[in-house]
């Protein structure tokens, strides 16, 4: 099943070409984009007579989507995007055909930036996420295809001494971290995956003879369900349809499906490039994949008190937390595939700024003898899987895990913070999602968006809201009898603590308050091992399991080495 999709930039004025390349390629189903045509201008004569059924929705002058299918009716799901009800603009559309739920997509252009467009543009990507995320929940083969109007990293785009496209909205760090918050939820992209070391380009545009100069940008994307992954056989971009005469600005990109899943041996095929790319520096793979940041103690703790305290390593020590920890590690790791992982952990018994400055804090924590000595053995299974640890005196698991954030934000990546505290929820961005376990098995992914549906504050104001609510937890006091809900409507009106106690609110607790929220601040500048992309070691786990008398551990990992 080869599914193509094609920003047509106006479907009557490329009619001719779009008839030549849907004889030429014979792609089974179309996603269009662009269509600039309102639903009667729509030329579906000529379409039915090329032999494809079409659902579309089109609009005056701007936008349209539509979805062909070539020996199947697609059967329409949705023709708009949820989430906004006065969003009229033709931007969506979604249907079944042979059993593939396929949606067709046009995404804000953005510019100019900034403004009330790029606003829209960055609105409508965050609608897409929340549907998207419910697709993929629905455990079938589902193919998100379309202009996204994002260049997802620098390899994408063309090299440049003088760079006409660095305050374009497509290119922005805005925009760039909503293409990369799809990523995270699991969807892959075909064309990167397919093809790791080469440009792609789907659009040049017409301006600044950049077709002839090979200046383009890959802009068109298929996203794919890890059920449609499964099926992935090849993908490519039809670059050479953009040479033609009135043609579009895009060229079409395209994925081959096959009717099973591939069996693990199976090497999938690629198409052969039918027009050599410009000359440029090769890609890493890993190139879209997110830094995974773990909470160790958080989850080592957890661990502990679910799994029984019977499970014991061979020489009849507690194994309980080693066990569970490492069946969470094996489970996160093959549901984000991330570049890398760091575990970050307390150091215990080692004194802080924080407990100097507050005695009270975190005081009354007593840990089992039992979970202290399995802390000792995780960090050097998770050492074994070929992962990174940071733990140091002086400095707190929540301090690590910030500083692994701002690195990798700094170098422009995407990080995944996997911990059950949510002072982590400062953290939140465009480009770091916190993954917070609310029950067995089920993981929430805290935004921006979800921190401010929470608490009422932004990410950025969750060191003062904690200061002034407090945190019975950590034993800090907070201001006196506020509360979560009037600790929100003060940031809400004033913005930060600093401007609620310049406005005379609990100003006798200032300097009270600014410790707080210095105490509940995470320190970015915590020391770090190198964070290079891994390749997990899977056996030498086994081994070290198979070391402890942990067999079934061991069985798991060999498997998974086996099977990656």
């Amino acid at each position: 099943m080869k599914i193509a999709t094609f920003n047509i930039n106006n479907i009557n004025k490329r009619l001719s070409v779009l008839l030549r390349w849907l004889r030429e390629e014979k792609p089974d189903v179309v996603c269009l984009q662009e269509l600039k045509a309102t639903d009667r201008d729509f030329p579906v004569a000529a379409i039915e007579k090329a032999g494809y059924a079409a659902v579309w929705r089109g609009e005056k002058s701007w936008n349209g989507v539509a979805i062909l299918a070539s020996g199947a009716e697609p059967v329409v799901t949705r023709t708009e995007l949820p989430g906004d009800g006065d969003d009229k603009q033709s931007r969506y559309i979604e249907a079944a055909v042979r059993g593939v739920l396929i949606a067709s997509l046009y995404a804000p252009n953005g510019n100019p930036q900034p403004g009330p467009k790029f606003d829209y543009k960055l609105a409508w990507m965050r609608r897409l996420a929340k549907h998207a995320r419910a697709l993929y929940a629905a455990d079938v083969p589902v193919v998100l295809a379309g202009d996204f109007n994002v260049v997802p990293t620098d390899f994408d785009i063309y090299r440049s001494k003088t760079n006409s496209y660095a305050d374009n909205a497509l290119v922005q760090p805005q925009s760039r971290a909503a293409f990369a918050r799809l990523l995270d939820q699991g969807w892959t992209d075909a064309i990167r995956t397919q093809h790791p070391d080469a440009p792609m380009y789907t659009y040049w545009g017409y301006m600044r003879n950049r077709w002839p100069r090979d200046a383009g940008l890959r802009l068109d994307h298929l996203l794919l369900s890890p059920k449609a992954h499964a099926r992935l056989a090849s993908a490519g971009v039809d670059r050479d349809v953009r040479g033609l005469k009135d043609a579009s600005d895009h060229a079409p990109a395209w994925i081959v499906l096959r009717d099973k899943p591939a069996r693990s041996r199976d090497k999938p095929a690629t198409r052969p490039r039918t027009r050599p790319a410009a000359t440029r520096k090769p890609a890493r793979a890993t190139e879209l994949r997110p830094l995974l940041v773990i909470d160790g103690d958080s989850f080592a703790h957890r661990s502990y008190h679910a799994l029984p305290k019977t499970i014991l390593t061979r020489r009849k020590r507690p194994a309980g937390a080693i066990l569970g920890f490492a069946n969470f590690l094996m489970r996160i790791h093959q549901a984000e595939q991330p570049r890398a992982v760091i575990a970050c952990w307390d150091t215990l018994g080692a004194p802080t700024y924080r407990t100097k400055a507050l005695p009270a804090y975190q005081g009354g924590r007593d840990f089992d003898d039992a979970i202290v000595e399995q802390l000792k053995i995780i960090p050097e299974l998770v050492a074994a899987c070929g992962f990174a640890n940071a733990k140091g005196a002086g400095f707190e698991a929540d301090d690590f895990l910030a500083a692994a954030v701002a690195k990798e934000e700094k170098r422009g990546g995407s990080a995944l913070v996997a911990s059950g505290d949510r002072d982590t929820f400062q953290l939140a961005s465009d480009r770091t999602t916190i993954l917070y376990p609310v029950r067995a098995g089920e993981t929430a992914r805290i935004g921006p968006a979800e921190v401010r549906e929470r608490y009422g504050v932004e990410p950025e104001q969750v060191t003062d809201f904690i200061a002034l609510r407090g945190d019975p937890s950590d034993k800090i006091p907070g201001a006196p009898h506020l509360g979560a809900e009037g600790a929100a409507a003060l940031l809400q009106k004033y913005g930060t603590l600093e401007a609620v106690l310049a406005a005379g609110r609990y100003s006798g607790h200032a300097e009270k308050l600014r410790l707080y929220r210095h105490i509940a601040t995470m320190d970015r500048k915590a020391p770090l091992p190198p964070l290079k992309d891994q390749t997990p070691s899977w056996e030498k786990a086994a081994a070290m399991a198979e070391k402890l008398g942990l067999e079934q551990l061991a069985r798991r990992l060999t498997e998974l080495a086996r099977s990656a």
